[in-house]
């Protein structure tokens, strides 16, 4: 994997796919960590809590970290790699990790100053004794954003060089070392005031573990960290002009958040609904929008770089495409499939029947921006690479006012369910905005060929519903859906089904995309030839 990949079709199918599966790891460890979450706290106050104490240091994260510094970093460290080899980017990646821990150490004592007025402003729904615990949560897991930001430098570093596998499992080194921190707390027999507490610790201490997995491969590629303040390096001056509209429009997204959750509030169990049905999207999103993306980041830097406008052009066509065909069945799916699938991953313990019922009509809604989620991945990164920062902020602004729009509008009457929808729309608007700007400037996105692929992929996923929903139906006529084994069986079956159905339609309807993956597992599964003796 320290061979930078190529952008030719097999390539880029190989490195997409090895993202995919670590990636699926760690989405697959990240329900793992709800699925304990939501059995041990519920979705009562000490969840809420929580919830929203994470949300502060994942804020800044976002905004500063694995949003804007991410895609800033990665083509200005691939330029520079080209211009002025690998030992001036790495002295690049040494000063830019100077100056950010700088940042940061200040963005963490103006938190612990300010951590009550912020809580207050984020959650005005919540009552003193929920205001406190929140408060105390948040104070103790500040330490997770110096954490988190590092590692999403190391791994913009490893992915510039073509190494995909080890940053993309980093993640998952977090969700294993939190889901045993929890095993811990429960066998210790805590109450929930405890287990929130030891999980916020452990939070930190994940972190931790995601950055530390990274700092081997960093070491082989010849890496050493050498402080330096230089904040005056043309190639972090390079990096700060990207970052700035590309905060600027993260910070529009981040408006969202803030006030989805201030809404949400304001009705009990609200915000972990939402929460946990957004880590069920964040499934297909990671696997899909995150893996692809990934790779299309690293390819149309390059062909930035190189000038290579068609290059790029096929990049995202490319990119696009796979991202479609994967999240277009992913979101019919969760929307028929919606009640099976929250009650098999999260229906026991302190989490209620009538939890299930909120958090998976939060997920149906949520769903209908799913091929937009993933999309934006792969879109946004391309305006990055070609300098023009501003569209994705133009993109994002929009988003941010749709959204607003529908949960100010909306919100009185039907609660909890506008912040999902307002999500929801605002991520499709963003996403036409970029397809419509890239076309216009530069044009080849669009194709022909790429609509009636793309229709082709919706009449095979409306098939793929209706066999899913009718395998529900019988699943349920069998065994009911009372206890584990029938918690299994409706939602394991149906998605099995299903995704049979699609797999085959999409094969008959001679869908591009089906033909690659399905040839690509071909030459995987086929026995090797032994060498003549």
């Amino acid at each position: 994997m320290s061979t930078p990949v190529k952008e030719s079709g097999g390539s880029f199918l190989k490195a997409t796919g090895v993202i995919s599966v670590l990636t699926m790891a760690s989405r697959v460890l990240g329900l793992v960590r709800e699925m304990v979450f939501a059995t041990i706290l519920g979705a009562g106050s000490y969840a809420d809590a929580f919830q929203v104490a994470f949300r502060i240091p994942n804020l800044l994260r976002d905004l500063f970290a694995e949003g804007a510094l991410s895609a800033a970093f990665v083509p200005t460290y691939t330029r520079e790699m080209k211009d002025g080899g690998k030992e001036r980017a790495h002295q690049l990646a040494s000063r830019l990790l100077s100056v950010l821990a700088v940042i940061l150490a200040v963005l963490i004592l103006l938190g612990l100053v300010f951590t009550r007025p912020l809580v207050e402003f984020l959650a005005p729904g919540f009552d003193p004794s929920k205001m406190d615990i929140t408060i105390k949560l948040t104070r103790i897991m500040l330490p997770f954003l110096p954490m988190v930001s590092f590692a999403a430098l190391a791994m913009g570093m490893l992915n510039a060089q073509g190494r995909f596998g080890i940053p993309a499992a980093a993640p998952a080194m977090f969700n294993l070392v939190t889901i045993a921190w929890a095993a811990g707390l429960w066998a210790m027999g805590f109450g929930p005031e405890q287990v929130a507490i030891g999980w916020a610790i452990g939070t930190v201490i994940g972190g931790a573990a995601q950055l530390l997995i990274q700092v081997p491969p960093l070491w082989k590629e010849g890496w050493r960290y050498r402080p330096e303040w230089k904040p005056g390096d043309p190639g972090i001056r390079a990096i700060g002009r990207l970052m700035a509209p590309a905060t600027v429009g993260l910070a529009a997204v981040e408006v969202n958040i803030l006030v989805n959750t201030m809404f949400a509030s304001r009705e009990d169990g609200a915000i972990t609904w939402l929460a946990l049905a957004f880590r069920i999207l964040y499934l297909p999103i990671g696997i899909f929008g995150v893996a692809v993306g990934t790779v299309t980041t690293t390819g149309l830097s390059r062909r930035a770089a190189e000038g290579d406008t068609e290059g790029l052009r096929q990049t995202l066509r490319r990119g696009l495409a796979a991202v479609v065909f994967l999240s277009v069945p992913a979101t019919v799916g969760l929307i028929v499939l919606r009640i099976p699938i929250v009650r098999l991953l999260f229906e026991r313990g302190r989490f209620e029947p009538s939890d299930t019922l909120h958090t998976a009509t939060a997920l149906a809604l949520y769903s209908i921006g799913l091929v937009a989620y993933t999309g934006v991945k792969v879109l946004a990164p391309a305006f990055y690479a070609i300098g023009t920062p501003r569209v994705p902020l133009l993109a994002s602004a929009c988003a941010v006012a749709t959204n607003l729009i529908v949960v100010l509008t909306l919100h009185a009457s039907l609660g909890y369910r506008a912040i999902a929808l307002g999500t929801a729309l605002g991520s499709l608007l963003n996403a036409l905005v970029l397809i419509g700007v890239f076309q216009r400037r530069i044009g080849g996105l669009t194709t022909r060929a790429l609509g009636f692929s793309l229709a082709k992929m919706i009449s095979a996923a409306v098939l793929m519903g209706g066999a899913a929903l009718l395998a529900l139906r019988a699943t349920e006529w069998f065994v009911g859906h009372q206890g584990l084994l029938a918690q299994i069986l409706t939602g394991l079956v149906p998605v099995a089904v299903g995704g049979l159905v699609y797999a085959v339609a999409a094969h008959l309807l001679h869908v591009e995309e089906a033909r690659t993956i399905g040839g690509a597992l071909a030459r995987r599964l086929r026995p090797r030839k032994a060498p003549p003796a």
